[in-house]
């Protein structure tokens, strides 16, 4: 926890004051392990960054005097359109690419994804919420990302992506293509990922009818959330 994630429901009202009891304690006093009058990272949720002073601390609760004078580091100008993968793979992805700082995110449907992938509990309200901030707290960043649900493919690339893609460049990652990814675009981008052994070639033919160039990251096959860093990290 890189940044403390505050929420307008931790402060003292009529104060500039905190005071947290939650899982967030946990990690403060057995990671942080400070004293009074010891600052830590702290930033409100959607909103700046900057410090808290500590005034008190004990097992029960820690109170902070917070200074929140610093805007939260600047977004990737990436969309990201993803397939559902594996729950548990899924997680570390989200925390991944909210910790990156990509703010809109779209899962999809694939044929290579398993239906029983769209029943997980990963994709519930809350915990979706949980991995996000968990990112922002590895990235020192506030501003919680959108994710969009889209279990149905064609209607997705058909009706909405192409309003999605405007004003961006819009990349599918395929293995077998023939370009290769470029480096620093200088503009958005709209970057589509595959499940664990990529789109089929109907889906790839449908994201470039609808606008996208394919492009590769060499002979190696690397796993999605690698896959995503490494294009991310190239593109932006």
């Amino acid at each position: 926890m890189n940044l403390i994630i505050l929420f307008k429901s931790d402060f003292i009202e009529g104060t500039k004051r905190v005071r947290i009891r939650d899982h967030r304690l946990t990690h403060i006093l057995e990671v942080n392990r400070p004293s009074v009058g010891d600052e830590l990272r702290v930033g409100l949720i959607n909103g700046n960054i900057g410090g808290g002073r500590i005034t008190l601390i004990n097992e029960k609760r820690v109170e902070m005097d917070v200074v929140l004078d610093r805007e939260p580091p600047a977004p990737l100008q990436c969309t990201l359109v993803t397939a559902m993968m594996r729950p548990r793979v899924f997680k570390r992805v989200i925390i991944q690419v909210s910790a990156m700082g990509i703010k809109r995110i779209i899962i999809i449907n694939s044929y290579r994804v398993e239906k029983s992938f769209w029943k997980s509990p990963v994709l519930k309200t809350d915990n979706l919420n949980k991995y996000l901030i968990m990112g922002l707290e590895q990235g020192q960043d506030t501003i919680v990302p959108e994710v969009l649900i889209r279990p149905l493919f064609k209607p997705f690339v058909e009706d909405e992506l192409p309003d999605i893609i405007k004003g961006t460049i819009p990349f599918v990652a395929h293995p077998y293509a023939s370009e290769k990814c470029p480096y620093n675009i200088g503009k958005p981008v709209t970057l589509a990922v595959g499940p664990e052994g990529g789109f089929i070639p109907y889906e790839v033919k449908k994201l470039v009818e609808c606008g996208f160039t394919a492009v590769h990251m060499g002979e190696r096959t690397l796993h999605v959330e690698s896959a995503i860093s490494g294009l991310v990290s190239r593109l932006v």
